[in-house]
């Protein structure tokens, strides 16, 4: 039979058990991550419906299709300027990845071909290479800015946290090939040489040149290629 002293105990440690399941739902209470850019809130229902993501099909409806994508097993062109092409595998080519946070691409390289620098602003990367060597790297955010990199081999692997710059530069003489995994059913990109030089309507020319301390010339032929 417990004691007054136990029972006190007991209680006590109820309380300190109930104050951290407290402590740990607010903690995990926040708003879902969005799945696009921007969804912008509407107090007229009629004009528009939008969800975060994608609409659910009737799972009575569903195929082995829906869940199937074949365009990973040819070679991208390279034929461009940066010698690089990303093929996709997202739920936009995979319906059935809707809500499972996960998604695929490919990414070919020609000799001395640059995935150039970018973000995934809502995914983690883990990057596979299957043929070739790269150099690989990320850079962390302010202040620090500091560069993490290494030369991948066939086999290796190398992570790219979620939004941080990143890219990776074939340095072998032959193509090269690697298997990108993405925490988000939609990562997105965003090429920073594209997006700030190639940008719709363009940025001010004056803004970039104080940013980059460099003559407007510079700028505006830098624009010019994007």
């Amino acid at each position: 039979m417990y004691s007054l002293y136990n029972l006190k105990k007991m209680n006590t440690l109820l309380a300190y058990i109930a104050l951290l399941a407290m402590a740990f739902s607010l903690v995990s209470a926040s708003d879902p991550s969005p799945l696009q850019d921007f969804c912008v809130a509407v107090t007229d229902t009629h004009e528009t419906v939008f969800v975060n993501g994608k609409f659910c099909k009737d799972p009575k409806l569903a195929t082995p299709n829906d869940f199937f994508f074949s365009g990973l097993r040819l070679p991208g062109n390279t034929s461009n300027k940066v010698g690089s092409l990303v093929t996709p595998a997202n739920v936009a080519q995979i319906p059935g990845l809707n809500t499972l946070g996960v998604s695929l691409a490919r990414v070919d390289y020609a000799p001395y071909g640059l995935n150039p620098p970018h973000i995934h602003p809502r995914a983690t990367e883990i990057l596979t290479v299957l043929e070739g060597t790269l150099y690989a790297g990320f850079v962390t955010s302010n202040p620090e800015i500091r560069l993490f990199s290494k030369v991948l081999y066939k086999g290796d692997v190398f992570v790219f946290p979620k939004g941080l710059i990143h890219f990776q530069l074939n340095v072998g003489t032959t193509k090269a090939m690697a298997i990108s995994t993405l925490s988000s059913q939609n990562p997105g990109v965003i090429t920073i040489a594209n997006a700030v030089f190639g940008s719709k309507p363009a940025i001010s020319a004056d803004v970039l040149t104080k940013a980059f301390q460099v003559d407007k010339n510079v700028v505006e032929n830098l624009q010019s290629r994007f």
